[in-house]
């Protein structure tokens, strides 16, 4: 185990400290699920005492929505990226659809994020940080439902906020179900048929959009 390490003093040792900190808790999810992340792993792993987190976050919960918040970043990020290889041309729905589960399936620690996010992380931290969170998430939203509109595949903004909507409720759910307990990969063992249920992330996440997308997309003017 890593020796506990001086206390930051500069403000760049503790911007640096606060990322030590936020890439332990990423590396540990990844590795665990988030629901496994703890104080003491997260400081164990960047050689600090527990107590010492609590100069940099004031608690579990806001450690975990700093990284939702950075997700949303991502998310913006790589769909807009792969809305833009369209390059000019109006693609179908089904398209804008895999583009959507594509963006993320390369995200799989913001999927899990996003069922804690509204379980426990918004309600357990301060009222400014929710906000700042809530602001965050809702800048990166309403840019990802004007690249969807913008496409020209025949959404709306209300067909656009539909499959976002979607998108993320359906990848909070099957990302829990693609990782399973221990309990849970013995039986799947046994009975390789609910193992094939349960661990086709993309490709359910996939089907399930397309028919969202068809389903809201407004036919072409003649």
């Amino acid at each position: 185990m890593p020796q506990p390490r001086q206390r930051a003093r500069s403000d760049q040792d503790k911007e640096v400290r606060k990322t030590a900190l936020l890439t332990a808790a990423r590396e540990l999810a990844a590795e665990h699920g988030v629901r496994e992340v703890t104080l003491t792993g997260v400081t164990s792993r960047v050689g600090l005492h527990p107590s010492a987190l609590r100069r940099y976050f004031e608690s579990r919960e806001e450690l975990l929505l700093e990284l939702a918040e950075q997700g949303w970043a991502d998310w913006r990020s790589r769909l807009l990226a792969d809305l833009a290889a369209f390059d000019g041309r109006r693609p179908s729905p089904v398209e804008v659809a895999e583009a959507v589960a594509g963006s993320l399936d390369a995200l799989p620690l913001f999927c899990d994020l996003q069922t804690h996010v509204g379980l426990s992380l918004e309600g357990a931290v301060r009222l400014e940080r929710a906000r700042q969170y809530k602001t965050a998430a809702t800048t990166a939203y309403d840019a990802m439902t004007s690249a969807l509109v913008e496409t020209g595949a025949g959404l709306d903004a209300e067909g656009a906020r539909t499959l976002l909507t979607a998108a993320m409720s359906c990848a909070a759910y099957l990302s829990q179900l693609s990782r399973p307990s221990p309990t849970l990969r013995q039986l799947y063992e046994e009975v390789p048929r609910w193992a094939h249920s349960a661990l086709r992330f993309r490709e359910q996440l996939t089907t399930l959009l397309r028919a969202v997308a068809v389903g809201v997309a407004k036919p072409p003017l003649t």
